[in-house]
């Protein structure tokens, strides 16, 4: 949604600036990391103001390390934001993927570039173009996420931002 997009770049962009940040740690609410867009949002007029692709981008501009916590699900857009960190660390019940293609959609946020660039063309390109979701087990063979934790995920991503 528009507000969270905002509150993050905003976020972003207070500890990017805050000398005393030394890491970042982007994880959802109520054991969800992101289910990503509201399709609904595309048929609907333009809205001015932030966008996921601009906001992914910052994340991945950040020049403090910026570590995502997954809980749940990364679906889509939530997926991408995730890309756009420098390490994901995945609760081991999450699940990860690019459905927006089962209703005719490809991912915008540029996830169809960071995916291939971290995880390789043929397995990029299977998640791309199936939507299926990815679980945290093999999303960690992949080398989609750096750690799979089956503890608190927020506590085992601190640990991560404040060991790098």
């Amino acid at each position: 949604s528009l507000p969270v997009l905002q509150a993050l770049e905003d976020g972003l962009k207070r500890a990017d600036a805050d000398p005393s940040v030394k890491a970042v740690m982007i994880y959802g609410e109520n054991g969800k990391f992101s289910a990503g867009a509201d399709i609904r949002v595309f048929s609907s007029p333009k809205t001015r103001g932030v966008s996921l692709g601009p906001v992914v981008s910052l994340i991945e501009r950040c020049e403090k390390p910026v570590v995502a916590a997954i809980e749940g699900i990364a679906l889509g857009g939530g997926l991408e934001m995730a890309l756009g960190c420098h390490y994901r660390v995945a609760h081991v019940k999450a699940r990860m993927g690019l459905p927006e293609v089962a209703v005719g959609l490809l991912p915008g946020a540029e996830g169809t570039q960071r995916l291939p660039r971290l995880i390789g063309v043929p397995a990029a390109l299977d998640i791309i173009t199936t939507g299926r979701h990815i679980p945290a087990t093999e999303a960690l063979k992949l080398g989609l996420v750096d750690e799979v934790v089956e503890e608190n995920t927020v506590e085992a991503a601190i640990r991560l931002a404040n060991k790098v």
